[in-house]
């Protein structure tokens, strides 16, 4: 606890120490009285302003509750500076039918919405609105039996002991239903506001056992004001000063600590109750043979009137509450459909993983095969046989070797792993390419010219899809330069800025960009479906590697592809390093 804490608690000590000093020592006077007055007021005064001081310091609901509580307070604090005005400035007694009793009475229905806030859990912002609501009813319900129980005997028809009694009466049955409901948020509380909660429980038992005491003391005409009857009093006043001081001890917890975001039911529920009551009062009115016809006149229209503005505000919920609905409900209409889409994109990746479990299992029957294939071949280059049939079977070995990569691919996509990435020379890569597609390039009349720069930064990706794009690529245009009746295919590769450029293009034809946006891969009418779904594949290749591919050409007819890759400029040991985290 802080020094200024012990200086304000030390201070509300004193002052009820000095009224209880000043009870046993002076007797019934002008100075007692005006001394008892002042030491009440200062003690409220502390209270509020701790309160006060506990708003400015937290936020969010914690923030409405302390305020809540200084408001009641500040409401006993005004009711407190009436009675200074009067015994001290007028040198007056307290009339008996005193309208500033009304103030006394209010007091309490700020602290009973701080307790209907429930700051302890959290709630959204809706439910605080209804919350409000909720306590705008019990508060409109509150005033109107004070005004429909006491004022009718002050001004519809004066009596003195009607007033009290009924107003003593009304007062204790508030200050009951307050302590119970402080005792329900401090059984259900945890922590730092069970604290605070067992602070005020006692504060308000010892208020309303004081004020037992003053009616005992007044009805047996032994009271007046400074008298020992007051000393209970001046210590509960005493006692919500600690219990604001103990709240700003450790306003860092201060904070909800449950997450509930359910609307509490019983406080809607007693602002049905409060509604439904009305009509109740309304019959009891009439038919009271008690009454005098001006008290059934001023009941009467205060119950219509009441009745009225309540309507009007539980008709203001209920428009709410239709909005809160229509939002749930289109809300929930959006999550079905999100939900319908999800199960579509479910399914559809069901479909995918068994056709990568039948790719898989193709590709594995088809690995025994190409091995015994390949071996063949390299024993029928390694025979006796005239060079024309040696170079035959070393094409087949070329092509069986293709295949198995092809395979390999299908295996990693069967798979569904990750491609891994590594530093990769694209130069290298493009050599690679060249060398296996020379027997495609034979075959069809054509010749390749490469034109490939050297110490060319590297790109980092995965060399087998890679050259799987160069493969597609080089074979697809020798077979278009075979269609036109042969030709030249140049694969160049350099350097731009922080890119690395391969390119494959017809050097007979014309070079002109093709008027499809860069990165697409529009079908040729000289490549055919296969064609057109192996570019598809290298597109989402190359995207994948952050690189682009633009096709050239006039028209229909392809001229070349050109392919952008970003280049790793790091040291060697920088690329090593991310390839193992790829």
């Amino acid at each position: 606890m802080s020094t200024r804490s012990k200086v304000w608690i030390g201070f509300a000590v004193a002052l009820t120490a000095g009224q209880a000093l000043a009870a046993l020592t002076l007797p019934r006077s002008f100075a007692l009285t005006a001394f008892s007055d002042i030491a009440q007021c200062l003690l409220l005064l502390s209270g509020t302003s701790a309160f006060l001081l506990n708003a400015v310091k937290t936020k969010g609901r914690v923030r409405i509750f302390w305020a809540l509580m200084a408001s009641g307070l500040g409401l006993w604090l005004l009711y407190e500076i009436l009675w200074i005005y009067i015994e001290i400035y007028l040198r007056k007694d307290v009339p008996d039918l005193f309208v500033g009793d009304i103030i006394v009475f209010l007091h309490v229905i700020p602290m009973m919405a701080a307790l209907a806030l429930q700051p302890q859990r959290r709630q959204d912002d809706r439910s605080m609105r209804f919350s409000l609501l909720d306590f705008a009813l019990l508060l409109v319900w509150w005033l109107y039996l004070y005004l429909f129980t006491v004022i009718p005997w002050m001004y519809a028809s004066p009596n003195e002991l009607v007033y009290d009694h009924n107003q003593n009466i009304l007062y204790t049955l508030q200050k009951i239903v307050f302590l119970g409901a402080l005792l329900l948020v401090w059984s259900r509380s945890a922590g730092f506001f069970k604290k605070v909660y067992a602070q005020l429980f006692g504060a308000s038992c010892l208020y309303t056992l004081s004020s037992y005491l003053a009616n005992w003391g007044i009805e047996r005409h032994v009271y007046y004001t400074g008298s020992i009857y007051d000393l209970p009093l001046a210590l509960s006043m005493a006692w919500f000063t600690v219990a604001a001081v103990l709240g700003q001890a450790e306003p860092s917890k201060a904070s909800p600590e449950k997450a509930d975001l359910t609307h509490p039911v019983w406080v809607p529920r007693l602002g049905m109750i409060t509604v439904f009551s009305l009509p109740v009062f309304a019959v009891w009115t009439l038919l009271a043979p008690t009454s005098s016809p001006h008290v059934q006149n001023f009941r009467m229209i205060l119950t219509l009137g009441t009745m009225m503005l309540m309507g009007g505000m539980v008709f203001l919920k209920q428009h709410l509450l239709d909005q809160k609905l229509l939002r749930l409900l289109r809300a929930s209409r959006q999550s079905f459909e999100d939900l319908k889409h999800l199960q579509s994109q479910l399914l559809q990746s069901e479909k995918l993983a068994s056709l990568g479990q039948l790719l898989g299992g193709a590709a594995h029957e088809l690995n025994n095969p190409l091995t015994a294939m390949m071996g063949y071949s390299d024993l029928l280059g390694s025979s006796s046989m005239a060079d024309e049939e040696r170079s035959l079977a070393a094409k087949i070995g070329q092509q069986v070797r293709l295949t198995k990569t092809l395979v390999a691919s299908l295996l990693s996509f069967a798979k569904q792993s990750p491609a891994e990435r590594s530093p990769v020379e694209v130069s290298a890569l493009a050599q690679t390419a060249v060398k296996l597609c020379q027997g495609e390039g034979s075959t069809h009349k054509t010749r390749v010219h490469v034109d490939l720069a050297a110490d060319l930064p590297p790109v980092m990706g995965d060399s087998n899809q890679l050259l799987q794009v160069c493969l597609h690529i080089a074979n697809d245009l020798l077979r278009s330069l075979d269609e036109r009746g042969g030709g030249t295919l140049t694969v160049s590769t350099r350097q731009e800025g922080d890119r690395v450029v391969l390119e494959f293009k017809d050097s007979g034809a014309e070079q002109v960009p093709s008027e499809g946006a860069p990165g697409s891969l529009p079908t040729n009418h000289a490549y055919g479906s296969g064609a057109a779904i192996g570019l598809g594949a290298c597109l989402t290749i190359i995207k994948e590697h952050s690189g682009t591919i633009v096709r050239t050409g006039a028209g229909l007819k392809v001229a070349g592809f050109r392919i952008d890759l970003p280049s790793q400029q790091e040291t060697p040991g920088e690329l090593l390093m991310a390839a193992r985290q790829s």
